[in-house]
């Protein structure tokens, strides 16, 4: 999805649009998901969080500014639940539930050896680039780290799951 197309939808949704709503949800959800399983690594609070999160941006919307990136701004609420959930539960420990709910079994197989192959930012990282189509640079300014560190965090993240999917 788009930059325009996520804009235009939460523009529609900001004019009491619920169809655009309906299909903002459909296009996003897997991304949400896959994002904040990497924050508290259990599906079934992952998927409490991506309810609360479309809930938020249901009853936020007029705080979107329309011709910003909406999906940085999803994010960004998705993000601030996450760590809120985390500070609230104080629970950091892996869980070794598989996500099975979202796709097929490859996407559980790729998704299972990033929880064990891959550090928690590294998740994050491939999660931005490779489901939310983010540039490094762009996930960079979300983590708040420079362009060179989310590139060369990448690449060896790539590498790392390539060798473990050899091995898997």
């Amino acid at each position: 999805m788009t930059r325009a197309e996520t804009d235009r939808l939460l523009q529609r949704i900001s004019h009491g649009d619920n169809a655009a709503f309906e299909e903002l949800y459909v296009k996003t959800r897997r991304g949400v998901y896959a994002f904040l399983y990497t924050y508290v690594q259990r599906s079934a609070d992952a998927e409490d969080l991506m309810q609360t999160v479309y809930l938020k941006v249901k009853t936020n919307i007029s705080q979107y500014r329309h011709g910003t990136n909406g999906s940085a701004w999803i994010l960004q609420i998705a993000k601030n639940l996450a760590l809120n959930e985390l500070k609230k539960s104080s629970r950091l420990q892996l869980s070794d539930e598989v996500i099975g709910s979202i796709d097929t079994f490859e996407y559980g197989t790729v998704s299972d050896a990033m929880r064990r192959t891959l550090s928690e930012e590294e998740q994050r990282i491939i999660t931005l680039h490779v489901l939310w189509g983010y540039r490094h640079r762009e996930i960079a300014d979300m983590l708040g780290c420079p362009t060179g560190t989310v590139t060369s965090k990448y690449k060896r993240a790539i590498k790392k799951m390539k060798e473990a999917l050899k091995e898997d």
